[in-house]
């Protein structure tokens, strides 16, 4: 199977978002085992990623990740998975 560039893009794009979420799992967790309040991780997390946002995009980039995780979390994108029978 031939895949268009645009196909190659996604993947190699969804393999890097993979990668990340398993960094932030690992650190994450680390932080749990020294005992770092989950409120005290996600604000450091959250603090971090915006500063290399605008670092990189400036605060437009930072304000509409801000608005598109908004409408993710009220949507219930984070809410636990529900178990499946």
């Amino acid at each position: 199977m031939i895949r268009s560039g645009g196909d190659i893009d996604a993947m190699l794009r969804e393999h890097m978002r993979l990668t990340a979420a398993e960094s932030q799992k690992t650190a994450w967790a680390e932080a749990e085992a020294w005992g770092i309040e989950p409120e005290i991780m996600a604000e450091a997390a959250l603090a971090a990623a915006l500063g290399a946002m605008v670092a990189e995009g400036g605060e437009d980039a930072a304000l509409t990740l801000i608005e598109s995780m908004r409408q993710r979390v009220v949507q219930g994108a984070f809410e636990p998975e529900q178990t499946r029978h």
